[in-house]
């Protein structure tokens, strides 16, 4: 990769990786486009790396707040919203750990095909046009229940189909719980963040058996591309999400995984 390759990947792994349309589809569809090839764990790893710290530094305050609540409650002090929310976090990811655990392989090796990921886009975009038509919307992350934080923490476990959006799928779930827009997305942007250090920690684990494949400035590079741009993603989609609602996302992952789907028939 020549440095504008670099940016261009970083830039789309940082504007799609917590909005609803599947980062991984387009990762495809650049290297579709453009002939690339797969860029090596370590770009991988340090692009994720970026968006890991991009909603870290995002939610640092309510990320600060649940630990300090959480650990207080661990040593005797009053549970609160904020040390319930950290439960929930935990828990919720729990089911993503287990059958990330026990179906990786099979993601990997039986549902790579183009197909599978035009499919998904098509179908779990419907359904959070319906999810986003048909939830109630009047609660916030804090007033979950257990009951909600579970059917939001299985659906995660899809996203091991290439093209559901693991944020994308988080939010269905969150507003067919009945969450506003705004905290549906919240809530999903919080519960990335143990999914994407777990991902990390493991690809670092492969990574320390092989060679960097990518140079440091390139990978300096995609990193900051993509903690930059992911940013920029949470702040807009959150500020906006409330007046434009779901429904430009539920046509735009139509249109793509038409598009795929077109291409393989042509």
């Amino acid at each position: 990769m020549d440095w504008l390759q670099t940016l261009l990947i970083a830039l789309i792994q940082g504007l799609t990786e917590f909005l609803p349309v599947s980062s991984q589809a387009h990762l495809v569809l650049y290297s579709w486009v453009t002939g690339g090839v797969y860029q090596g764990l370590d770009f991988d790893i340090i692009l994720h790396a970026g968006s890991l710290v991009a909603v870290v530094a995002y939610f640092r305050r309510e990320l600060l707040a649940m630990a300090r609540s959480w650990f207080g409650s661990l040593v005797g002090g009053q549970p609160d919203a904020d040390s319930r929310l950290a439960w929930w976090i935990i828990i919720g990811t729990l089911p993503a750990v287990v059958f990330g655990f026990l179906l990786k392989d099979v993601a990997e090796e039986q549902l790579r095909a183009v197909w599978v990921m035009a499919t998904s886009l098509v179908v779990f975009g419907l359904l959070l046009g319906w999810a986003d038509w048909r939830g109630r919307r009047d609660r916030d992350e804090h007033q979950l229940g257990l009951r909600g934080v579970l059917v939001i923490g299985f659906a995660q476990v899809l996203a091991l189909i290439p093209g559901t959006s693991r944020s994308g799928i988080t939010i269905t779930a969150a507003l067919f719980m009945g969450l506003t827009r705004e905290a549906a997305s919240r809530f999903s942007f919080l519960l990335s963040i143990p999914v994407i250090t777990g991902a990390a920690v493991l690809g670092l684990r492969d990574l320390s058996s092989t060679e960097l494949t990518t140079p440091w400035g390139l990978l300096l590079l995609g990193f900051a591309a993509s903690a930059l741009s992911t940013y920029a993603c949470i702040h807009f989609f959150l500020a906006f999400i409330k007046r434009i609602g779901m429904q430009p996302f539920v046509i735009y992952r139509i249109v793509l995984g038409g598009l795929l789907l077109a291409y393989l028939w042509w």
